[in-house]
């Protein structure tokens, strides 16, 4: 075992983030990339792309609860979240390096359906990530001792996967998507297999209750809540309805409402239009989640110990459908976008940290990483029915700021179902 780790030194706890950080940047680059991507590059339809993007949350379905429950309780490579985190790096990182070459891919195999091969790299990028992100989060329960180092370990992921996060769109932004493609694939390979060397876990996941800084009984911290932890997920099943149908198909709304594309256009001109769609989509997330970054620790932390965490997630999500309504309905230049995108960062900055910690309090620690897979469906699950059935839906409809609308709405929902979560009067972890 490294000195800093057995101290829990600040070098510790940021080694400790760079998997998850990992796994975060790839999500951004396939956000940013993949829907700009089909449709510019591939011509897929907003349907087709929605099949597409389907793909991968229909293999998680069935892969993340399992992932979760065998690394709870697999041992191999040095490690029981080791395995997973590596395997689903280099994945992940393959699988973005074949992306901006479907056509080549496709030829090469000599398969001869474009969106075929498109579903299958799509399908193992999707994959690849959330095999290895709830290992990465499980990871951080399992070498911190309960209490103010654990909130530590979480607070440092959230800080530095955010700030990546926003790397990401800036690169996007200012050098393109294939570059950013590119050098996300070099990044999460770094940035999964290296760290996860450096890092001892414990043979016996019982060890983690060792230690109890927070005063927890044995049988409470062993113990699942059922009620709470069905009401968390149903809560959070509708923030990312909303969430996920922005980031699907905010470029059907950006290309009609914002970037138009004028008829007769030469292949020149009409890559510089598609060019510029992309960097408002990227300038548009990075703001986004600069929000995101920022707020958890410095804006969402005083106010939930103030008001509890319910009220607050429930607040910023509220805001989150405000925003969703105002591009919906006044964005039509790409700095409206901009100013509501930064309002929306509000509640995204609550979806990314205040559920895991909700959540985390109402389960088995024992078993965290079957009830972090678990967890995940309120996530997969509204991602196929953004791709199945929101894209027709929206595929059909004349006018685009039906993107927002749907979002709006489901924010707005989700908002009111977290009201009827317990508040538990524990210390806030961000």
């Amino acid at each position: 075992m490294l000195e800093i780790q057995k101290k829990l030194s600040n070098a510790f706890f940021a080694i400790l983030s760079l998997p998850a950080t990992a796994m975060g940047f790839a999500l951004s680059v396939q956000i940013s990339s993949l829907s700009w991507i089909l449709i510019t590059k591939y011509n897929l339809d907003l349907h087709q792309m929605g099949f597409v993007w389907a793909a991968g949350p229909i293999a998680g379905l069935i892969a993340q609860p399992i992932v979760g429950f065998l690394s709870d309780k697999v041992w191999f490579w040095g490690g029981r979240r080791r395995p997973f985190i590596i395997i689903g790096g280099i994945l992940a990182s393959l699988m973005l390096l074949a992306l901006p070459n479907i056509d080549v891919v496709n030829s090469a195999l000599g398969v001869g359906s474009l969106m075929g091969v498109a579903m299958v790299i799509a399908l193992t990028l999707d994959l690849s990530i959330n095999v290895s992100f709830n290992p990465t989060r499980s990871l951080i329960a399992d070498v911190t001792p309960e209490g103010d180092a654990r909130t530590k370990g979480y607070t440092w992921m959230q800080t530095i996967s955010g700030t990546f996060g926003v790397l990401a769109y800036a690169i996007g932004a200012v050098w393109g998507n294939y570059f950013l493609i590119y050098f996300g694939s070099a990044l999460v390979l770094l940035l999964t297999v290296l760290p996860s060397f450096l890092i001892e876990e414990k043979r016996d996941i019982s060890e983690r209750s060792e230690e109890n800084p927070a005063g927890e009984t044995e049988s409470s911290a062993y113990k699942t809540d059922w009620a709470e932890y069905l009401k968390v997920n149903f809560a959070n099943a509708f923030s990312w309805l909303g969430v996920q149908t922005m980031f699907v198909f905010i470029i059907a709304f950006i290309s009609q409402k914002i970037n138009p594309t004028p008829e007769g256009l030469s292949k020149e001109m009409l890559a510089d239009v598609n060019n510029k769609t992309g960097q408002i989509i990227s300038i548009s997330f990075l703001l986004l989640n600069a929000v995101g970054a920022l707020l958890p620790k410095f804006v969402l932390y005083p106010i939930a110990e103030k008001i509890g965490r319910i009220k607050t997630q429930a607040g910023s999500l509220l805001i989150m459908s405000i925003a969703y309504f105002g591009i919906a309905f006044w964005a039509r230049t790409a700095t409206e976008l901009y100013v509501f995108m930064i309002l929306a960062g509000v509640g995204w900055a609550a979806i990314v940290s205040l559920p895991f910690a909700i959540m985390s309090e109402t389960v088995n620690k024992a078993r965290m990483g079957l009830y972090m897979g678990l967890f995940n469906l309120s996530i997969v699950i509204p991602q196929l029915i953004v791709s199945w059935y929101f894209g027709r839906i929206i595929q059909d409809a004349v006018d685009k700021e039906i993107v927002f609308l749907i979002s709006g709405v489901s924010l707005f929902i989700s908002a009111v179902c977290w009201l009827i979560v317990k508040e538990r009067k524990t210390e806030v972890v961000l």
